[in-house]
């Protein structure tokens, strides 16, 4: 099969590794190569070094020039794989199924591994043949492609928060450990002897230290 004269290549990231509440969202720009300047001049760059009204207006900036594309993974998901040590391989598989569907010959992907090639690795498997994987740490900073799919994920993830929090009353915050706001909200809303809601990502350490142990049958499900 003959190759694009012009490639597409992909760069994505994530946010929301280190949340407690609510998703982690993958995010991907892909664009023809010719035209990786266009995102340089979005001003795309990490999107932790920007506040989120830059996040905002870039967003839009990007989402006018190319395509954007999204995996959320919901807490429950996340938690079957914290409990089988498979959480890299699950935003591995994410990151994969997203080169594939960009149809990108070379992908810039941030690592979520400490070893970044082996992660670059399982993401080319998922991938499949015909696609070069570059994976790095730091890539949302050393390349603004990556910045830009950071820029994604971030106000992607950013709304669902918002979403969620409107939907369960509000006062949610930002959906981290760190946030005093989070935390308050967490013990109102989830009983120490009651299920692990759905929002809650059961398996951190922070769930246990703020609200007690699962109840038996929890620890069941949470297993499967």
């Amino acid at each position: 099969m003959a190759r694009r004269a012009d490639p597409i290549v992909v760069g994505i990231d994530e946010a929301g590794r280190g949340a407690w509440v609510g998703p982690l969202v993958i995010g991907a720009v892909s664009i023809e190569a010719s035209r990786l300047e266009e995102i340089r001049e979005t001003g795309a760059k990490d999107s932790k070094l920007l506040s989120p009204s830059a996040r905002e207006r870039i967003y839009e900036r990007i989402g006018r020039i190319t395509a954007t594309r999204t995996v959320v993974l919901e807490p429950p998901e996340i938690d079957r794989h914290v409990a089988r040590g498979r959480l890299n391989d699950l935003e591995a598989s994410a990151f994969g199924r997203l080169v594939r569907e960009s149809a990108a010959q070379l992908a810039y992907v941030d690592a979520c591994d400490a070893d970044a090639r082996r992660f670059g690795r399982k993401v080319a498997s998922v991938a499949g043949p015909g696609t070069r994987v570059i994976s790095a740490h730091r890539a949302d900073r050393d390349r603004p492609l990556v910045g830009a799919a950071s820029i994604v994920a971030k106000v992607e993830r950013d709304r669902a928060i918002a979403e969620l929090s409107a939907r369960l009353g509000g006062g949610l915050g930002s959906g981290y450990p760190s946030d005093a706001t989070t935390v308050a909200f967490v013990r109102r809303r989830v009983s120490p002897r009651g299920p692990r809601p759905p929002w809650l990502r059961a398996s951190w350490s922070t769930t246990e230290r703020v609200i007690g142990a699962p109840p038996a049958r929890a620890l069941e499900e949470f297993a499967r």
